[in-house]
């Protein structure tokens, strides 16, 4: 089972749980691949975009723990 909190750098997310990209997309984190990404947690994140972290992290971490179909 994966994880994420909010201390948990966005790129460590991508490379654990690429499926979750769109979820940051939707939300108007589009610089996933940018620097700032591989050195900003997802707190932190929220915090510049207006997200709340609680929300986000419900929504990521089911995406990243659903079952393959």
């Amino acid at each position: 089972m994966i994880e994420i909190k909010r201390d948990t750098i966005i790129g460590d997310v991508l490379d654990v749980a690429p499926q979750t990209a769109p979820i940051f997309l939707s939300i108007g984190m589009h610089c996933l691949g940018c620097p700032s990404s591989r050195g900003e947690t997802v707190e932190e994140a929220c915090a510049v975009h207006g997200i709340d972290v609680d929300k986000l992290l419900t929504l990521v971490n089911e995406e990243a723990n659903k079952k393959p179909e």
